[in-house]
């Protein structure tokens, strides 16, 4: 790959808005509709139905032109995958997906390979330098994405952002609570649903197991404590990809040292070094009450033993 190093001068790139969508002719793959948000969030022109329908039967239909990525951020939700997919998308030898969040090794598989390439750049030359790549945080929990990905995508490198599973938890609680107004939607305290946890998600992963294409709302939604289990999870991909290709980070070296953190990506990356001209702000930050120290302890007894095994399994104390 690339070893030299990457100028920082005026040039012409894709760009992400906080909810993933990539600009430009590069990510859309010369696919050409309304026009898309810009990064700074201002809207230039909301997209009318007729010209996203239009842009996507275009990238369906050069689907076999395109390619696939080669890498995946397979989690973990609530721990900064937003954040990291917009700085990486500013590099000038990445490419996003056309969104950020695809899901197809979890909710989109149905749709098949060739709806997969759609989400993703033309490959008009064969020795290409630039790579591209997705983030599905639901990746990470779903029993079925590390041999769907695995399957399709043996290559790839996988990166995988830890937050403390405490302050995790919590987040995804008030992300439920406040941002999911339909199914899924939050209704119990912190303290209640914590502990309605083991009743709600009783006999999901079993429907899931025995049903390929089963689709469980409390899996996703109300696993505040089990998503925190991260040495499971990380056990289950590695059953399908080597640990050379998986990268796993702490979530709090991102938002300390975004800078630093940036440089071990590229080098796994294996594309040159580089920084954004200007800090990037934290999308999806909230502010919102502090958990109680009394919760706080029961939850930390808690994962515990399950992040003694991580460190254990990485060589690393996370210090959570």
């Amino acid at each position: 790959m690339l070893k030299k190093a990457v100028s920082r001068g005026p040039r012409l790139r894709a760009t992400v808005n906080f909810r993933g969508h990539s600009a430009g002719l590069e990510a859309a793959g010369g696919c050409r509709g309304a026009r898309m948000p810009r990064q700074d969030g201002g809207w230039v022109k909301r997209r009318t139905k007729r010209a996203y329908t239009a842009r996507h039967v275009c990238r369906l239909g050069t689907a076999p032109m395109r390619t696939l990525p080669d890498f995946l951020m397979i989690g973990a939700q609530k721990s900064g995958t937003s954040f990291l997919y917009r700085l990486l998308a500013q590099h000038p030898y990445v490419r996003p997906a056309f969104v950020k969040e695809v899901h197809y090794f979890d909710l989109n598989f149905r749709k098949g390979e060739n709806w997969y390439r759609s989400q993703f750049p033309l490959q008009v030359r064969k020795n290409r330098k630039y790579v591209t790549g997705e983030a599905s945080p639901y990746y990470l929990f779903h029993p079925h994405a590390p041999r769907r990905a695995a399957t399709l995508l043996p290559k790839a490198k996988l990166i995988a952002l830890l937050r403390n599973p405490v302050e995790r938890a919590y987040s995804h609680y008030q992300h439920q609570v406040v941002h999911v107004t339909w199914e899924g939607h939050e209704t119990l305290t912190f303290e209640e649903a914590v502990e309605a946890e083991e009743k709600r998600l009783d006999g999901e992963l079993e429907k899931l197991l025995q049903n390929e294409h089963y689709d469980s709302l409390n899996y996703r939604s109300y696993s505040y404590l089990s998503r925190g289990i991260y040495i499971d999870q990380i056990l289950a991909w590695s059953k399908f990809f080597d640990k050379s290709q998986m990268l796993v980070l702490r979530s709090e070296d991102l938002f300390d040292d975004a800078g630093g953190t940036l440089k071990t990506i590229l080098d796994f990356l294996e594309i040159p070094r580089w920084a954004p001209e200007r800090p990037s702000p934290i999308p999806n930050k909230r502010e919102y009450a502090d958990l109680s120290p009394a919760v706080r302890q029961r939850l930390e007894e808690y994962f515990e033993p399950h992040n003694r095994r991580l460190y254990e399994y990485l060589g690393e104390d996370f210090g959570w």
